[in-house]
């Protein structure tokens, strides 16, 4: 049995948490990393992944997408190849799977340690 995919993301860029996202963190929670979408931003924190996803022409609606590490079952890594200018995390969650696409520029393996770190 196949899970859908619940969402999907590319992350561009590593970037500094925006306000948006820093002013939802609970005590004792922090911003590890910070990543710029298309048009969006998705921030690293050491008890969950945090997408603030904007909507409409403007972006001033803003739909904030929070996946807690102690909900993932399971994730996923693929390195890009030669010809691939990609790489993936997959992320399984009780609910559906995750998949994020990953820009030349992102470290896939950082991504995967900080993981690691959190879930395991």
């Amino acid at each position: 049995m196949a899970l859908e995919d619940l969402a999907a993301w590319t992350f561009v860029c590593e970037t500094t948490p925006p306000s948006v996202i820093t002013e939802l963190l609970i005590p004792g929670e922090e911003a590890v990393a910070a990543y710029k979408t298309l048009r969006d931003t998705a921030v690293i924190t050491n008890k969950r992944l945090i997408v603030a996803d904007k909507q409409g022409i403007t972006g001033k609606k803003v739909e904030i997408y929070t996946i807690p590490f102690k909900n993932i079952e399971m994730y996923s890594t693929e390195n890009a190849g030669f010809l691939d200018f990609s790489s993936e995390l997959e992320l399984w969650t009780r609910s559906g799977k995750i998949k994020i696409k990953l820009n030349r520029g992102v470290d896939i393996r950082k991504l995967d340690r900080l993981i690691a770190q959190y879930i395991l």
